[in-house]
């Protein structure tokens, strides 16, 4: 998966190089810092869905910006998404998921203390699903910043200060509400700089990478493999049957032919 594309570009570039499915960010303009207007997200994801759906890649839009900056992207504005905007959105690019703003940031200073209901708007996403029962929900941003990753961190010479993220509680209620993709970077970071940090200072006369890459490796799947089990994914993947790409073209080429054909 192709995250965060600032142009339409980015996205067919990635599709080139075997990605299957991207996303298209168009609540920012191309510099990724300048949030754009409804408008222009419509056009530059709609151009990214009828390119991408034509050879079965999958794509992802987003409405509403998130705080905080992640690899130079981001305006470190919030604006929420608005549901009524977020029906004609998806009608109108035909995206597969959306990508929703409801008060979360990317990186590792998300609340200065414990997220409530006037902070981050879980209610949001319950709207939007009632509304769009058929279309994905994504919540980036929403790495819970453990304090035991931090403080591991902060023990061996970081200094990373206090935060709290979004609790685990409240992406459980969200995946109850349509929520089928969850972004936790920031907490595989946090594991993966403790490690390296912690396995250095266990030993100062070693030279050799792998002495702190294992260590950090095993870290972030530890995170990942938690919130995989929080999340209710372990153990499902046998439920699923992949479909290729050639699958998804025809799927969404005969999903087109019936919209086209109108009712009748």
């Amino acid at each position: 998966h192709q995250d965060h594309g600032d142009t339409p570009e980015t996205c067919f570039s990635a599709i080139e190089q075997g990605f299957t499915s991207v996303m298209m960010d168009g609540s920012l303009l191309a510099d990724g810092k300048t949030p754009s207007d409804f408008d222009y997200n419509v056009a530059v994801t709609r151009e990214v869905v009828e390119h991408a759906h034509a050879v079965g890649v999958t794509v992802e839009g987003e409405l509403g910006t998130l705080g905080g900056i992640e690899d130079g992207h981001g305006s470190g504005e919030v604006h929420l998404t608005d549901p009524e905007q977020a029906v004609e959105f998806v009608r109108l690019t035909g995206i597969d998921a959306l990508a929703v703003a409801i008060g979360t940031s990317h990186g590792a200073y998300k609340f200065a203390q414990p997220p409530t209901g006037d902070v981050l708007a879980m209610n949001l996403i319950q709207d939007i699903h009632e509304r769009l029962p058929d279309t994905h929900l994504v919540m980036h941003g929403s790495s819970s910043v453990p304090k035991d990753l931090v403080d591991t961190i902060n023990e061996h010479g970081g200094k990373i200060r206090r935060s709290w993220g979004v609790p685990v509680e409240e992406i459980q209620l969200g995946i109850r509400h349509g929520v089928r993709k969850v972004n936790v970077d920031t907490d595989a970071r946090l594991a993966m700089t403790g490690a390296v940090r912690k396995a250095i200072a266990e030993n100062p006369e070693d030279f050799d990478p792998r002495t702190y890459l294992k260590p950090a490796r095993e870290a972030m799947k530890a995170v990942y493999a938690e919130r995989m089990t929080q999340f209710g994914q372990a153990g499902h993947a046998g439920d699923y049957e992949p479909k290729s790409l050639e699958q998804m073209r025809q799927f969404y080429a005969a999903d087109s032919a019936d919209v086209g054909s109108g009712p009748g």
